[in-house]
């Protein structure tokens, strides 16, 4: 008696489970990187040739267009801060890291006065500070 199988079994994949994978991957990413936005202040930055690397910037200063201070500490958001508090924050952010640098980010329509309030902030406290451009 000769019995036949009549279900064969075929040595296939089906890739439409795969691409819908990664479809759905791309999307997560795509939807992911247009939500995340930079924690930092929209300021325009002067131009400048040199380059300057710094790697113990603790303290970012930033001065927008309208006059208005913001400042962050390592990686966080920054703060709006009044200008006459100005020099107190820093003065506390200095006697807990003495090494640390100030970074000035100050757009570049702003009036010259703001940027030379926290350049004497930093000289009368002697504190290492730098001023960013863009290149």
């Amino acid at each position: 008696m000769a019995l036949k199988r009549r279900n064969k079994v075929e040595a296939g994949f089906s890739m439409s489970s795969m691409t819908d994978l990664i479809f759905l991957l791309l999307l997560f990413f795509v939807m992911a990187s247009t939500m995340s936005s930079p924690n930092d202040i929209k300021i325009n930055l002067p131009q400048g040739r040199a380059k300057t690397n710094t790697k113990n910037v603790v303290a970012k200063v930033s001065i927008d267009e309208l006059g208005n201070y913001f400042v962050a500490l390592g990686r966080e958001k920054p703060v709006s801060i009044p200008a006459e508090d100005l020099e107190g924050y820093l003065c506390s952010v200095q006697q807990q890291d003495s090494t640390m640098y100030i970074a000035l980010h100050a757009d570049q329509d702003i009036a010259y006065k703001e940027v030379v309030r926290v350049l004497d902030i930093a000289n009368e406290y002697k504190m290492k500070l730098v001023i960013a451009t863009k290149r």
